[in-house]
């Protein structure tokens, strides 16, 4: 049997000193394997996103082991949780974070100039990854004259253009009306399903976490329940 892609063991972030001393996280244990589509909920405070952080490896524990593909990756420097990060994840936020100034395509090349990949192959990436996501002929377009909708996509293109093993999202359809909320939800399990793609989402809307295969939810930095969505309904 393989080994999980993503494992904590006894992790634990803390913040502080003394009698302000916070645990984020009290001894999570916590396995998710490939092609896992898991939603992380839990109330403000919880302890949620600073899984999220320490999955993304944008933040390590205090202690504990947190093993990304069997690396652990709380042991690594800032440089090479960032090439780490380069090479196997992508992000997905609520806010988008697109440059304002830049086309479609040329946000969605990014990840491939980081990696040094020439001109006209990181092109045809991008523009195969923006005609994954359904943005045919708007790979012109700046933020501006994309919805919101239309911008998580190049959001999603971006992350999904180095072939990453691991997509984070953080409430990614937060900024989104119902219906744009459903398309982008059914994209994102679309991928998961097409290519094996892992993803962990996290959230705070029930019905958007109907779409994971599995949710996990924080209270007070700790998992307090771990189910899969048919065992839910």
């Amino acid at each position: 049997m393989s080994r999980p892609l993503l494992t904590f063991t006894d992790v634990w972030k803390t913040y502080g000193h003394g009698e302000a001393q916070v645990h984020a996280l009290a001894g999570v244990d916590l396995a998710i394997e490939r092609g896992d589509f898991v939603a992380i909920m839990g109330p403000s405070g919880s302890g949620k996103s600073t899984a999220m952080n320490i999955i993304g490896c944008l933040d390590t524990p205090t202690r504990g082991i947190y093993a990304f593909d069997g690396v652990d990756a709380g042991r690594l420097d800032r440089g090479r949780r960032a090439i780490l990060r380069n090479l196997y994840i992508g992000f997905v936020f609520q806010g988008y974070n697109l440059l304002a100034r830049t086309t479609a395509v040329e946000n969605v090349e990014l990840p491939l100039v980081y990696r040094g990949v020439p001109a006209r192959e990181r092109r045809g990436r991008a523009l195969a990854a923006l005609g994954r996501v359904g943005l045919e002929g708007r790979e012109n377009h700046t933020p501006a004259e994309l919805s919101g909708g239309q911008q998580q996509r190049v959001a999603i293109a971006r992350a999904i253009v180095s072939e990453p093993t691991l997509l984070v999202a953080d409430e990614p359809t937060g900024n989104l009306d119902t219906a744009r909320s459903h398309e982008i939800m059914e994209l994102l399990t679309e991928l998961n399903h097409e290519k094996n793609l892992t993803i962990v989402m996290v959230t705070h809307e029930s019905d958007i976490a109907t779409y994971a295969e599995r949710v996990v939810k924080f209270v007070d930095g700790r998992i307090a329940a771990d189910s899969r969505v048919e065992e839910m309904a």
